[in-house]
């Protein structure tokens, strides 16, 4: 099933996700399968269940897509459960993000290179791993929705007055999208 995704101004987004029990892990199989075709279908390469309305930990990424046919860089495409980032280091860069649920708005993120995160995979093995470069950058994101927080948050002031009235737009319903989506309720 393809979710639409939940557009900047809905509450879910601000929320911090809580972790998957026992018992909804057991189902969880389908959700990672439809939030792959959800973010696939978008065009996206990362989607967070806060995106999809879901106010759980859970997101899906594939960094594949952003990494040039000449790095030497690897992709990595899987889901994060119940994640916990346990540690960032490395050179910070900066880097224009995008978000499926803020359509149309590009601004510069600074992030640190590198990172260690403890999580389930699609399969429930319990994961620690280390990404840096653009998977890493990906997985932060991403990890950001289920904190919470949007790339927004990181703009200068006076990015965030100079998209003010296209947030706006956007929460109220009037944006440019090619993908179902789901605005708040006025």
């Amino acid at each position: 099933m393809i979710y639409p995704v939940v557009a900047f101004g809905d509450p879910v987004l601000r929320k911090v996700a809580k972790d998957f029990s026992e018992e909804e892990l057991k189902e969880v199989g389908t959700l990672v399968t439809d939030m792959f075709d959800t973010m696939e279908g978008a065009h996206g390469v990362g989607l967070a269940g806060p995106q999809i309305g879901k106010a759980k930990r859970i997101f899906v990424i594939d960094s594949n897509l952003m990494i040039d046919e000449e790095s030497e860089e690897k992709g990595y495409r899987g889901a994060f459960i119940n994640a916990e980032i346990i540690e960032e280091w490395g050179d910070e860069f900066t880097m224009e993000e995008g978000c499926l649920s803020i359509p149309g708005i590009n601004g510069d993120v600074t992030r640190p290179s590198s990172l260690k995160i403890k999580y389930l995979d699609e399969e429930l093995n319990e994961k620690e791993e280390e990404f840096s470069g653009m998977t890493a950058r990906v997985i932060q994101h991403e990890y950001d929705h289920i904190e919470g927080i949007l790339f927004t948050d990181y703009l200068t002031p006076i990015k965030k007055r100079l998209i003010k009235n296209k947030l706006n737009n956007i929460s109220k319903g009037k944006a440019q999208h090619s993908y179902r989506m789901k605005f708040p309720k006025k």
